[in-house]
């Protein structure tokens, strides 16, 4: 029973953190001239439209057959660079929101706790936390790669993106030997800090 509830709240917390977050990035993109995710019917709060085997099902899956906390991310929102108005920095602004989204509802989340005190709030502060921390990491294809990518110089750019096609065995492995956690936690408990709730661990 424990384990159904856990499942039954845990699932719908991470499809809104992640279809939020994915939207985010669709907005962004297309108020800064590129209507790619629009198109593609992507620029959508339906959660069936970001779903990614990989990064979405597989990744949490994995971490909570060997006992980790479970994370993941949403099949990333098309975005075409080059219909950017500014294309370097419109990289930067597009990768940005989706972790800036994350964090908004965190903190929406942590005003719902403060007045109600239901510590399933202060798990969903925890979990869009450590989503948006977790994007932040610079490994392609996570949004901390798309802004290096947009602050480096275009040479270097050029062969930084050449590791995205590892990026899904990196992130595991930097999972698996406990990197991930020693960036993810202290990024969340940052903020709980700041906004005055209980520390993750």
């Amino acid at each position: 029973m424990q384990r159904f509830y856990f499942l039954a709240v845990f699932i719908p917390l991470f499809l809104a953190a992640v279809t939020i977050h994915e939207f985010a990035h669709g907005l962004v993109a297309y108020f800064l001239g590129d209507p790619t995710a629009r198109e593609r019917g992507r620029l959508t709060l339906n959660p069936l439209k970001h779903l990614d085997p990989l990064w979405t099902v597989a990744l949490p899956v994995l971490l909570v057959t060997v006992g980790l906390p479970a994370i993941g991310v949403a099949k990333p929102v098309p975005v075409d660079f080059s219909r950017l108005r500014h294309a370097r920095s419109g990289m930067i602004w597009v990768a940005l929101a989706g972790p800036l989204a994350n964090i908004l509802l965190a903190f929406c989340f942590t005003l719902f706790y403060n007045r109600a005190g239901w510590d399933i709030l202060l798990y969903a502060v925890y979990f869009n936390l450590g989503l948006a921390v977790f994007n932040l990491i610079p490994v392609p294809p996570l949004d901390g790669s798309r802004i290096l990518t947009g602050l480096l110089p275009l040479n270097l750019a050029r062969e930084y993106v050449k590791i995205e096609k590892f990026g899904f065995l990196i992130t595991v492995a930097l999972v698996w030997f406990g990197i991930i956690w020693r960036i993810v936690v202290p990024g969340i408990n940052f903020f709980c800090n700041w906004w005055r709730i209980p520390l993750l661990g």
